[in-house]
């Protein structure tokens, strides 16, 4: 016998005379009711409070802002899956500064600490609590790449705004290695002073692209 099936073994004899647990009650609201307006106002009013970055484009304006965002950044990283039209207008006005996070060839710690921004997609977006999920799909990468550089600039796909958590977690693949992002990186000493950058970058841009 394994060291797991004893455990399980016991674990087993342990609970044999104790009832079955009762059916967990699943009430919660499940729908938010919210048209696509709604979400992505509570969503744009939630990420400013936390003082995130926002903006608003069409598909059109997508490269510009980024470009934008960028213009001060010696160099940024980005997954290997992102859309390169995304990165057009940044690389006609500086090329040479992007780097590429792959699986074959990952970048170290020590190199995501020297470049001053990232690029990624989202996977969900839940407006009641101003959450950003990714989910480490190609257009978002290792964790990693989003919690060393210290600014980070998020792409929002307005069909990816849920309206509240329960939406959202349909939505996910919960075997994925998911972070969730509700603002930049920020805690509270003693003292209750606000310390950004604690654990995360210390600036987020979150830029919303309407269908």
């Amino acid at each position: 016998m394994s060291a797991r099936e004893d455990i399980l073994d016991r674990l087993r004899s342990a609970l044999r005379d104790h009832p079955e647990a009762p059916e967990i009650p699943r009430t919660y609201r499940g729908d938010s009711g919210m048209d696509a307006d709604q979400r992505l106002d509570m969503l744009v009013d939630r990420l400013v409070d936390y003082k995130a970055g926002v903006t608003v484009v069409d598909e059109a304006g997508l490269a510009p802002r980024i470009a934008e965002l960028l213009l001060d950044a010696a160099s940024y990283v980005v997954p290997a899956g992102l859309d390169d039209a995304w990165l057009a207008d940044a690389e006609a006005l500086a090329p040479g500064r992007r780097r590429t996070d792959t699986a074959e060839a990952p970048l170290s710690v020590a190199e995501l600490d020297a470049v001053d921004a990232v690029v990624t997609g989202s996977a969900v977006s839940v407006a009641e609590t101003g959450t950003i999920i990714l989910d480490a799909s190609p257009n978002q990468g290792r964790r990693a790449i989003t919690l060393v550089p210290d600014h980070h600039i998020c792409v929002v796909r307005e069909k990816d705004v849920a309206g509240i958590l329960p939406e959202a977690l349909r939505r996910l693949d919960g075997t994925r290695p998911l972070t969730w992002i509700s603002g930049p990186s920020a805690t509270s000493d003693i003292e209750l002073e606000r310390v950004e950058g604690v654990h995360g970058p210390r600036n987020l841009d979150v830029i919303i692209v309407r269908s």
